[in-house]
């Protein structure tokens, strides 16, 4: 991370609680399930990875500095960092990047310029890495928001256990857009 766009230094966080997603726990409430359903929204996975880094660095303060978008992408184009984006029409309107390493996935950071665009991207990433194979999905830290889908908080003891496990792992970002429906299966399966 980085204190702001404008701080050269990048530094490690490893807090005393740390925010995961249990990949089997996303909550897709009704009207979640019933804007997937509806397809106003078309999602892509890894077609505009920049995009989506620009539009979570896109906000009055934010953590991703000239270095960590840099790196990113240099990630991304080496196959450990993956993007999903949501579009409305031919504008992009949400989404959400992270890193990979084995079986974890490192949520970096997510953006939202229409209602519920930010929730269908990580609706779709969590169904992603579940058929991937991925056991980890790191959020750093537990917001009201991703409290309110299902994200959880655990000690770093925990999450270091985790961590540990899912490194030495291997899974696929596969990148497959899976039909509306089988995003919402979930749903009927974990509510």
């Amino acid at each position: 991370m980085s204190e702001s766009r404008d701080d050269p230094d990048v530094f490690w966080v490893d807090p005393r609680r740390r925010g995961i997603f249990p990949l089997d726990r996303f909550h897709i409430s009704h009207s979640l399930a019933r804007t997937i359903r509806r397809g106003g929204f078309r999602v892509s996975f890894d077609t505009a990875f920049a995009d989506v880094v620009d539009g979570c660095a896109d906000r009055a303060e934010t953590w991703i500095n000239p270095s960590i978008r840099n790196l990113s992408i240099t990630l991304h184009d080496q196959g450990h960092a993956h993007a999903v984006e949501v579009w409305k029409d031919a504008q992009l309107v949400g989404g959400v990047y992270g890193i990979r390493i084995g079986a974890a996935f490192f949520g970096e950071s997510m953006f939202s310029r229409a209602t519920d665009a930010s929730k269908v991207a990580l609706a779709y990433l969590l169904h992603n890495l579940r058929s991937g194979g991925f056991t980890l999905f790191d959020t750093q830290f537990l917001t009201p928001h991703l409290a309110s889908l299902g994200a959880v908080e655990i000690t770093r003891a925990q999450y270091h256990r985790m961590l540990a496990a899912a490194v030495g792992q291997s899974a696929r970002f596969t990148g497959a857009v899976p039909a509306p429906s089988d995003v919402i299966q979930r749903r009927t399966q974990t509510s």
